[in-house]
């Protein structure tokens, strides 16, 4: 009989605890290092059968790591684990590794499947842009809140238009351009950052033949396409294409109890960035794309029955059963095909 190790990560240290034959032998600490980790589970399990940890930061390092250490390391759910760890009367990192430990010895848990690397760095560098997209707004609004107060309102426009009018307002009060200007130099060193990734990202786009499937779309771009074949990875990793809506938190929850039964809102569990970014294409296909589709068609007689948001986001749910079938088959985006389920 093998050994079952529990694992409580942490930033700085990891409580580790060993079980074999229904018994606790061995529970300690050590830095949170996937090789000392290797070293100390290896030093008192002869015969490990299942190392397993919860979702994390640090879960992608620990999964592969650990597994190139020749480990049988496991991701589980953490909502799932935590409402067994919540039966501890004390709750430290010890009782934690102890009580994943159990899970991992009675089989009772949730295994998550964990992104490789490369789908990782490409996630990595849609997040990345993202973020400098948004800082570069935050930025520009401010600029014009500020200079508003003066009674300088920037005319709209953006990119080297929004500079050119912030540079020509600012030439008007020169106690004013010694506060903005430092602003503006911000907005155009994070403008040229966020250009460099999204010119990265478009790159890579046209490199995978998953991403160009996808875009073929009408409202689904780069940022979407990139993000949603970098969540799914293999189409293999689903069983069925309706199941990618509930995974990405876009079905509806149920709670049923004797006599009461009803469906609540979307359940909102999973990738929340890959699930606002198929909401945005549905909002788009729903408002902005003129391409005729049998998807945009169910949408906008959807919407004149639920409203706008509903309709969006059931939209995005079949978006994304779409997008796995696209994958799955090779096939181009068919505009006459009938609503998915």
């Amino acid at each position: 009989m093998g050994e079952y190790i529990g694992l409580d990560v942490s930033m700085k240290d990891t409580a580790i605890s060993v079980r074999r034959d229904g018994k606790r032998v061995w529970r300690g600490k050590c830095a949170s290092d996937p090789e000392a980790i290797a070293q100390m589970v290896r030093k008192h399990a002869q015969e490990p059968e299942r190392v397993i940890f919860e979702t994390g930061p640090l879960s992608v390092w620990f999964f592969h790591a650990l597994q190139a250490e020749g480990l049988p390391a496991i991701c589980v759910d953490a909502r799932h684990a935590k409402a067994a760890l919540d039966m501890a009367a004390n709750k430290t990192d010890a009782n934690d590794a102890d009580g994943l430990a159990h899970l991992a010895e009675v089989g009772f848990y949730r295994e998550v499947r964990v992104n490789g690397f490369g789908s990782m760095l490409t996630r990595t560098l849609v997040a990345a842009r993202t973020k400098l997209v948004r800082i570069k707004t935050e930025i520009s609004n401010q600029i014009r809140g500020l200079m508003k107060t003066f009674g300088l309102a920037v005319p709209a426009g953006k990119g080297s238009t929004f500079d050119a009018n912030v540079c020509a307002k600012l030439s008007e009060s020169s106690d004013l351009a010694g506060i903005i200007l430092p602003l503006l130099e911000a907005w155009r060193s994070v403008r040229m950052r966020a250009a460099e990734l999204t010119r990265r990202l478009i790159g890579d786009a046209r490199q995978s033949e998953a991403c160009q499937l996808l875009m073929s779309i009408p409202g689904v771009g780069v940022v979407t396409a990139t993000a949603f074949a970098t969540a799914v990875e293999d189409p293999a990793n689903f069983r069925t294409s309706r199941s990618v809506g509930s995974w990405l938190g876009l079905t509806t929850r149920r709670y049923q109890s004797g006599q009461v039964d009803y469906n609540g809102h979307i359940s909102r569990r999973g990738d929340h960035q890959v699930r606002n970014l198929l909401y945005e294409a549905a909002c788009v296909i729903l408002t902005r794309s003129s391409a005729e589709s049998t998807l945009r068609d169910w949408g906008l007689k959807l919407r004149e029955r639920v409203g706008f948001k509903r309709a969006a986001v059931a939209v995005a749910r079949k978006l994304s059963v779409v997008m796995h079938a696209m994958l799955k088959s090779g096939e181009l985006f068919d505009k006459t095909a009938g609503a998915p389920a």
